[in-house]
């Protein structure tokens, strides 16, 4: 008996996967936390009530904004979640609570859902909202306080990356280096440990929810520029130290990365990260401000088009420059 087959045509894309956002943003979160746990060990308890505040505070900004569009509710999917706790890593646990809930209100309602909700934004909502609040407050933005298990002569210095940006190594030397590895550092909440962010990205990797060409080529471009340009004696040590201080490792991982705000194709993906580490790079050198990781990635994301524009494959039987037969000269 003959079966009845159909071929059935739809549009694209063709291929499906069982995981949605849902499932991707989940694996972020998870990836997100060993830095958490880093901050509470090293700062107290504070880094978890500014997380949460700005968690929540995202959270209730767009469910009150789609209800009051009469839109489809998102927060399911849990992409606010995920912005409010990258906007809480890229502050002081000093920063007032008050403060966090304008951050978030920027981020999610002008720079996200203003722009048509998840997937449609241009810029990181998280990193819009850092630059936001550092315009806004400044000095806020810039008081560290000391980690609990910090050294007393160091309990009253600028965190290394002021350091550094001031054309000085962070004394102390491989003891220096290890407190930058573990945390042990004042800064921002989720940028202090790399290893706990080097463990979020081995977690990303490992799910393929990111490649590692951002990160490797934004993290490589910085190593080199600062090796060659070194602006310290030892010149390893001054590589080490400007890798392993700020949110570099953060914005490399979690926020380079992001899907809406990065080119999607493999070398839009390595321009891309070589364009974060040399601005980077230009900033902390001369910039104002000892940080460039936030407006490198932010400036790269409003390049993002035009990487992906120049860098698409050609269409198969497509031959550039070539009219079509009968168009009009």
């Amino acid at each position: 008996m003959n079966e009845e087959r159909k071929l059935i045509v739809s549009s694209s894309p063709h291929i499906r996967t069982p995981r949605g956002t849902q499932q991707i943003m989940l694996d972020v979160i998870i990836a997100l936390m060993p830095a958490l746990v880093a901050a509470v060990i090293f700062f107290g308890i504070k880094p978890l009530i500014v997380t949460a505040v700005s968690v929540v505070s995202c959270v209730v900004f767009e469910i009150g904004y789609r209800k009051l569009l009469k839109k489809n509710a998102s927060y399911m999917d849990l992409s606010a979640v995920v912005t409010g706790i990258l906007l809480a890593y890229c502050l002081p646990y000093t920063f007032p609570w008050w403060a966090v809930i304008i951050g978030a209100f920027f981020s999610i309602v002008l720079v996200k859902q203003l722009f048509g909700g998840i997937g449609k934004n241009i810029w990181n909502p998280a990193l819009a909202g850092r630059a936001f609040l550092l315009i806004s407050y400044a000095v806020r933005m810039t008081t560290w306080a000391p980690a609990r298990f910090q050294h007393i002569d160091a309990a009253t210095s600028a965190t290394p990356l002021a350091s550094l940006h001031a054309g000085q190594l962070v004394p102390g030397g491989m003891n220096a280096l290890w407190d930058m590895l573990i945390g042990n550092i004042g800064g921002c909440i989720g940028e202090v440990s790399a290893l706990a962010l080097l463990i979020g990205g081995a977690w990303l990797v490992y799910r393929k929810v990111i490649s590692l060409r951002i990160p490797v080529f934004y993290v490589g471009t910085v190593a080199m520029l600062t090796l060659i340009f070194s602006r310290g004696n030892n010149h390893i040590m001054w590589m080490l130290q400007n890798v392993l201080s700020g949110g570099l490792l953060l914005g490399a991982i979690f926020m380079a990365t992001d899907y809406c705000t990065s080119p999607v194709t493999p070398k839009g993906q390595i321009i891309f990260g070589v364009g974060c580490g040399l601005l980077t790079v230009l900033i902390r050198y001369f910039g104002g401000y000892p940080e460039g990781v936030s407006f490198a990635i932010l400036i790269m994301n409003c390049c993002t088009w035009l990487i992906d524009q120049h860098t698409a494959p050609r269409r198969f039987g497509v031959v550039k420059g070539k009219k079509k037969e009968g168009a009009k000269e």
